[in-house]
């Protein structure tokens, strides 16, 4: 019997690369998330689960933005941040015609997971209806991390498995816990380790509970290195969290992928790549939800196309090919 893990990464370590000194060699490349397995009462499900959301093609939604950050995006088009406009734009998202084809799963904060659309049906079930498995951010945000180089930790595990357990109930079937590591602030040997430990303890806990977690300590972009100092601490971090989990029984085969003949990918994860468009059409009018919706294709379609090698720029409009990275971004 097997569960699984949804490990998020540019580059994995190999299995030997775990733990010890935690200095790694060159890493094999891959540019996926890897399924990992580890016994569990859920088993064939949470396997089930990987699979559909790691489908070739479909990657994931990412909606789970606070309530706040939610709001910042609704100002943008001038709308006030209430929950009858938050439910207007998440339903304009989760009904568009054949999302489904491009979008295997979609991240939700706590309020989306419970909340009904427009036309009262929830909106778990709406994706479900698309081939779409719901998830939900676990995590309770970034704080700062005493003794550290001015850098963060992340929060959330104290009452997770009760959480968690709601979750399922509720129709949940994944997880998103989002740590972060800083360059410019070092990273210290405590930031990682922290970061590692937290990733590995949510696994684990998820697991538990019948969400496949997605493991993803993300290297944040700010800061003035080049791409081999990130790809430098991308190695060490990996290294460090594969060896936590391990540790703590978060897996039991953590190279499934690596030595699998067909491995399971999960081609891409955004949140305003795939809506920042859509946002704007939109622009909180009734009559341009087809508009917007059909703009929300267009962009899952294009990853779609990227993640099977297939995709062209051909016809992309100026705005589409626009960076949205924003220095010092905070969620």
């Amino acid at each position: 019997m097997a569960s699984a893990t949804l490990l998020k990464s540019s580059f994995l370590p190999k299995k030997s690369e775990w733990g010890a000194s935690r200095q790694v060699a060159a890493p094999r490349p891959v540019t996926v998330s890897m399924v990992v397995v580890r016994a569990s009462a859920y088993a064939d499900e949470l396997v089930k689960t990987a699979k559909t959301v790691a489908s070739p093609g479909r990657g994931i939604l990412a909606m789970d933005e606070s309530n706040a950050t939610c709001g910042k995006r609704l100002a943008s088009i001038g709308l006030e941040n209430t929950e009858a406009n938050r439910q207007a734009y998440r339903t304009l998202l989760v009904t568009a015609p054949g999302l489904g084809q491009y979008i295997s799963g979609a991240i939700l904060f706590e309020e989306t997971l419970y909340q009904s659309a427009v036309d009262g049906r929830k909106i778990v079930d709406i994706l479900a209806e698309q081939g779409i498995v719901p998830g939900i951010k676990v995590d309770k945000g970034l704080v700062p991390l005493a003794g550290s180089n001015n850098e963060s930790w992340c929060q959330g595990l104290d009452g997770l498995a009760a959480r968690e357990a709601a979750y399922y109930q509720a129709g949940a079937r994944f997880a998103k816990w989002r740590t972060v590591v800083s360059i410019p602030n070092g990273p210290s040997e405590l930031a990682v380790k922290e970061a590692a430990w937290g990733l590995a303890r949510y696994a684990a806990i998820s697991q538990d509970n019948g969400l496949v977690p997605i493991v993803e300590p993300e290297i944040l972009l700010d800061g003035e290195h080049g791409i081999e100092r990130t790809f430098e601490v991308a190695q060490k971090v990996w290294a460090e969290t594969f060896y936590a989990m391990s540790e703590v029984e978060a897996t039991q085969n953590l190279n499934a992928m690596n030595q699998g003949a067909n491995p399971w990918h999960v081609s891409f994860s955004y949140a305003r790549a795939l809506q920042n468009t859509c946002l704007k059409t939109w622009g909180g009018a009734p009559e341009n939800v087809k508009a917007a919706q059909d703009a929300l294709l267009l962009r899952a379609k294009a990853n779609s196309l990227a993640q099977l090698g297939k995709y062209t720029s051909d016809g992309e409009t100026a705005e589409a090919k626009e960076g949205m990275f924003v220095k010092n971004y905070s969620y």
